[in-house]
């Protein structure tokens, strides 16, 4: 049989995606591209013409995010920061706007031998385990409550782990329980946490309405359920010196700031903006012993 060009595959693929209105048609009709051949994207050019079952293969792909299934549940994989994590039904697809706080944890712990790292809300285990490749030294937690999400950040654990990481130790919990990890109490350098946020009134798109879970998803009417109580227990975990980070909802940056300053514990309460200079997370430093 004849063998298809591929770039014109491509050009159809994006077409399609574009009137489904997915946001990044010509970028997502590469990457299926490239996942089905198995190569890298930008090596597609050497790949001129594939046999008519591949590029059936590949429609039938395109098909599916046309549905808007989100890409990483197509591909069965996510990138964030220097790793790839396994994401599908069932767990939070992590995003590229959260590797600001990799890149904030990695600069606030460059002078620190050996910290000890706690992520809140792991989900599948990006922040914790991107900080785990790019910091062997650490000493990395991380506490997911929802049990199917727990099991997706076992996974990535454990390849992680085969790969050579420093395992991260994964904890199961509710990050509002003021009893959760006291064995932490004091001694943590960096806190992260990228909590359920979303006001439960916000209009998504369908691949995160559709398929993300609904419990990593929505903070409450306001956004700040989860938020709010678990600063407390974030007040007690980290040491006199140590920081926190925790990602909000672009409406949030004010109230973030305002609940951080409450605790009396904290300074230096920072606001920061992404690349498209939305409010992404705010950070904070620990400065005194005495919690309120």
């Amino acid at each position: 049989m004849e063998r298809v060009p591929l770039r014109l595959e491509i050009v159809e693929a994006t077409r399609v995606l574009a009137e489904a209105g997915v946001a990044s048609p010509a970028v997502d009709a590469e990457l299926l591209a490239a996942h089905v051949l198995d190569t890298p994207r930008g090596r597609l050019g050497l790949t001129p013409l594939v046999d008519p079952a591949v590029a059936e293969r590949f429609r039938a792909l395109v098909a599916r995010r046309a549905e808007r299934i989100p890409l990483q549940h197509i591909v069965g994989s996510a990138a964030f920061g220097p790793i790839e994590l396994l994401v599908g039904p069932g767990v939070f697809t992590p995003r590229p706007e959260t590797e600001h706080l990799l890149e904030y944890a990695l600069r606030v712990l460059e002078s620190r031998p050996r910290p000890v790292v706690l992520d809140l809300c792991t989900g599948s285990g990006a922040l914790a385990l991107a900080v785990a490749a790019e910091r062997p030294d650490a000493v990395v937690h991380a506490v997911e409550r929802d049990p199917a999400a727990l099991a997706w950040a076992r996974r990535n654990v454990d390849r992680r782990a085969e790969l050579g990481d420093t395992p991260v130790r994964l904890h199961h919990g509710d990050v509002t329980d003021r009893a959760l990890l006291p064995f932490l109490d004091g001694s943590v350098d960096l806190v992260l946490a990228n909590p359920p946020y979303v006001p439960e009134d916000a209009e998504l798109e369908p691949e995160v309405r559709d398929h993300d879970p609904h419990a990593a998803l929505f903070g409450g009417p306001d956004g700040l359920a989860v938020i709010e109580p678990m600063l407390g227990s974030i007040a007690r975990w980290v040491r006199v010196g140590g920081h926190l980070a925790i990602e909000h909802d672009d409406s949030h940056a004010d109230g973030v700031v305002a609940l951080v300053r409450r605790r009396s514990v904290f300074g230096d309460v920072v606001a920061h903006r992404d690349l498209a200079g939305r409010p992404r997370y705010v950070s904070a430093t620990r400065v005194t012993r005495a919690a309120r």
